[in-house]
């Protein structure tokens, strides 16, 4: 069995074992990081033979821990991180380089369309019937999306949403408020099959998934990290916040996993707090008293284009992965315009939480 794991700001880490009786045997740790003692290695391997294969990356890591010399060193690398690889090797994960990605960018749509569109696309991921896409937006009006399990009367002003234009929309994952100007926003999607993220923590799979993106802002000059559970943060304030949905496939078997992100490129913070009904116990969270200081946009980080951060980041996907242009199928579109018809741009379902 082989696994590999790639920790956000560590280096991968490469894991091949046998299962005999319920114990893991032959196990040989390998990757790109450094070690030091050398014999550090050996310490590892031998604190992984014999373990219980049901044995989670936690217990594994307790046993690397105790069995590394006092001398040891790690860059790069973690006891966690090895626990990780073990794990993805014994439910046989997939690696993003598996795959034939496909890239869907097209015109401007409705917000209640992106939404009907997340859930579609990832369904045709779990069904196998679509690669792995990754989805990038373009807005064609101003909205507010909420999380799927947000109360519609606590995040949103409905005054200040009338003002500005604003549509409210409810999606599919949970997690916090969205808002949204076209020329000021990125958004992107991840469609991906849940083997992809098969032995990470829910947690996990964030920082994972995010990884790329982690690297696409670096090669703009911005030093980002990713700050648990669903927000990418850099020494001037947060600039994206994530959310998932998983799904399951055809008749209960595996899924697939919709991942999207929202960054701020730009935006207006006064038209932001009319809109966006933002508490006291939320800014208390994220240790700032202004809502203000909580995002910090692209726009003034890179000093490019919104056009021009994208493209980056396409291409910074393209060149770790592979990615080949595509498109929505008219089936998908149909599905899809079928579900704003008959849930995405309905009461029942932007108010199902008052």
């Amino acid at each position: 069995m082989h696994g590999e794991y790639k920790a956000p700001g560590g280096k991968l880490v490469v894991v091949d074992l046998d299962v005999e009786d319920g114990a893991l045997r032959d196990v040989r740790v390998a990757g790109d990081f450094f070690l030091e003692p050398d014999e550090a290695i050996l310490a590892i391997n031998g604190a992984l033979e014999g373990a219980p294969s049901t044995a989670d990356a936690t217990e594994l890591a307790a046993r690397i821990t105790a069995a590394l010399p006092e001398s040891t060193v790690m860059f790069g690398l973690t006891a966690e991180g090895i626990g990780i690889a073990v794990r993805r090797a014994l439910a046989h994960a997939t690696e993003w380089s598996d795959y034939d990605w496909q890239l869907v960018h097209a015109g401007p749509q409705e917000p209640a369309l992106h939404m009907a569109l997340d859930e579609v696309l990832t369904a045709e991921v779990a069904a196998g019937r679509r690669a792995p896409t990754l989805r990038v937006w373009e807005w064609a009006s101003p909205a507010v999306v909420i999380g799927s399990f947000q109360s519609l009367r606590n995040e949103v002003d409905p005054g200040g949403a009338a003002k500005h234009g604003m549509t409210v929309v409810r999606r599919v994952s949970g997690g916090g408020a969205m808002f949204v100007e076209p020329m000021s926003t990125i958004t992107y999607s991840l469609s991906v099959p849940e083997s992809l993220v098969s032995g990470l923590s829910f947690a996990d799979s964030y920082a994972y998934l995010d990884d790329w993106v982690l690297g696409a802002l670096g090669d703009m000059g911005i030093k980002a990290w990713y700050q648990p559970l669903n927000d990418i943060a850099t020494e001037a304030g947060k600039i994206a916040g994530a959310a998932q949905k998983r799904m399951v496939g055809p008749d209960g078997g595996p899924g697939a996993v919709l991942h999207h992100v929202t960054m701020s490129y730009d935006i207006d913070a006064d038209k932001m707090l009319e809109v966006l009904r933002i508490g006291r116990e939320k800014m208390s969270d994220k240790g700032t008293r202004s809502a203000k200081k909580r995002v910090d946009p692209l726009r003034r980080q890179t000093g490019l284009a919104r056009e021009q951060v994208i493209e980056n980041m396409i291409a910074s996907f393209r060149d770790r992965y592979g990615l080949t242009a595509g498109e929505v199928t008219a089936d998908e579109l149909a599905r899809a315009e079928e579900l704003v018809r008959t849930k995405f741009a309905t009461e029942e379902w932007t108010a199902r939480v008052p």
